[in-house]
């Protein structure tokens, strides 16, 4: 008897599904199956014998939509924190443009004040805010220790983050509010993997999907937390398209829906390339997005394991002092380019796609160094949205050099390019720059800048930014219990 017919003859009832064990382990060696195809064959087995047990469980279960319930608030949860998040970054930025408007000079002031603060608050007392978020929420679905996740992800964490990010963007940093997002929504899908609710999914499924949550919300983009989830949070183990990632994803795009409206990023753009003349613009942005965004993500990675010389000596041993060099180093930078680095370049990037402003030749080499300079001062803040302004500004540099009226197109070419250049995630950075734009016209074009992308950037960085900061996150938790526990025994969770 063939293991196929077993399965087609196990009983209904569950009671009796028992008897198939020892004459499915025959029909296995029987039919001379590899090893591989075997153990594979077996599990589906179980699972067909376990899926016939679930009929038997009462149609109405207290528990089952209990939890349900609480995956769902969650997901909204995360996504009105994200929303939320996303008004206050506005009001930041626009609080510090009033002060630099009343007189530039008082950037001096006030952002080495900002980065000495935001530096001094997240090191002190939570370390864990420190950076992007990305790499931690990473750190934390990597880790199999409840502790070491804990270090990572908590609704303190989360607020913390909340906060310092705010206080970053009003003084003036190129930061952002996407990887925060990350880290907040998986924070708050994190609480749910208490035993006080039962098990509503694994702790690791439950990052992810309030990680591709904060995604989703932050910047109204559903296909791109989904495509994020599987990208960059899923490349060490199979993305499973399960319920908790689809839920999350879905409610929390609910949130933003309700209260923001059905909006884009960057509005509507209605650049378009002709073809077959635009294929060169598409092979010129993607090979010099991937080796910029290549060159940059290996920038950051040496950066995040420290500086050379006199310079990283003094930022080892007075972080704060340190820290408000790179505010200060930031402020003249702004005072330099007329404002025009500060905070996230949202304003300056749509101003470019919509061809009412175009960005100076040099703007993306200003907002890659004042990009870089908080970075290096590890105030909490994301990368993501001011690298989509860098490579606006690139691909308006391009267009310079480009025959005909094409400059909107090669902004979001260059966007694209850096951003897939940058992060190694081509899937990603496609689809989240044309939810931002709502330009499906542009859909092919993207998807070829990306690929090229990508390809030039593995030649010069291999390895994938987040997932390479994302080692010493986790090694840095992993310390910091060991020594904090006391020899104490570790509690891990699948």
């Amino acid at each position: 008897m063939d293991f196929r017919d077993i399965v087609a003859e196990t009983p209904a009832d569950p009671n009796k599904t028992g008897s198939c064990g020892p004459q499915l382990q025959q029909a296995i060696v029987s039919s001379k199956l590899p090893p591989t195809d075997a153990k594979r064959s077996a599990r589906t087995f179980q699972q067909i014998v376990r899926s016939g047990r679930r009929y038997t469980n009462p149609l109405i279960s207290v528990g089952h939509w209990r939890r349900r319930a609480l995956l769902v608030g969650a997901a909204l949860l995360a996504g009105l924190i994200a929303i939320l998040f996303a008004i206050g970054a506005e009001h930041a930025i626009e609080f510090h443009t009033r002060i630099v408007s009343t007189s530039p000079w008082l950037s001096l002031l006030v952002a080495p004040a900002g980065f000495a603060a935001m530096a001094w608050v997240a090191g002190r007392f939570f370390p864990a805010t420190q950076g992007s978020g990305i790499p931690q929420t990473i750190a934390a679905s990597l880790s199999p220790d409840a502790e070491v996740r804990g270090r990572l992800l908590s609704l303190k964490i989360a607020a913390a983050k909340v906060i310092l990010t705010l206080g970053g963007l009003l003084s003036g940093a190129s930061i952002g509010r996407e990887g925060p997002s990350v880290q907040i929504g998986a924070s708050v899908m994190h609480a749910l993997a208490g035993r006080r609710f039962g098990r509503i999914a694994s702790s690791r499924n439950l990052i992810v999907a309030g990680s591709g949550a904060g995604i989703a919300a932050a910047f109204n983009t559903p296909l791109g937390g989904i495509m994020f989830a599987i990208e960059e949070m899923c490349r060490h183990h199979a993305f499973r398209a399960n319920s908790a990632t689809l839920t999350a994803v879905i409610f929390a795009g609910l949130m933003s829906l309700g209260i923001l409206g059905n909006y884009t990023y960057f509005g509507r753009t209605p650049a378009a390339l002709g073809w077959p003349g635009g294929i060169w613009p598409v092979l010129m942005c993607g090979a010099a997005g991937g080796i910029l965004g290549g060159m940059f993500s290996r920038l950051l990675v040496a950066s995040a394991r420290g500086l050379p010389g006199r310079v990283g000596d003094f930022a080892a041993e007075r972080p704060i002092a340190f820290a408000a060099g790179c505010g200060l180093a930031t402020a003249i930078v702004g005072l330099v380019t007329g404002g025009a680095t500060y905070a996230t370049g949202y304003a300056e990037s749509k101003a470019a796609l919509e061809g009412s402003a175009p960005l100076p030749f040099y703007f993306f080499a200003a907002k890659m160094l004042v990009l870089w300079l908080a970075f290096v001062s590890r105030i909490p803040g994301g990368i993501f949205a001011p690298a989509l302004a860098v490579g606006a500004g690139l691909g308006s540099a391009l267009a310079g050099l480009s025959p005909g009226d094409a400059a909107p197109a090669l902004v979001i070419l260059g966007m694209v390019a850096f951003l897939a250049g940058m992060t190694l995630a081509p899937i990603t950075s496609f689809v989240i720059v044309m939810e931002m734009t709502a330009n499906h016209e542009m859909l092919i074009p993207l998807m070829a800048a990306s690929v090229i992308a990508y390809g030039f950037s593995r030649s010069v960085s291999p390895r994938a930014l987040y997932d390479t900061l994302a080692i010493p996150a986790l090694e840095r938790a992993q310390a910091q219990v060991v020594h904090g526990s006391a020899g104490g025994e570790k509690r891990s969770e699948p």
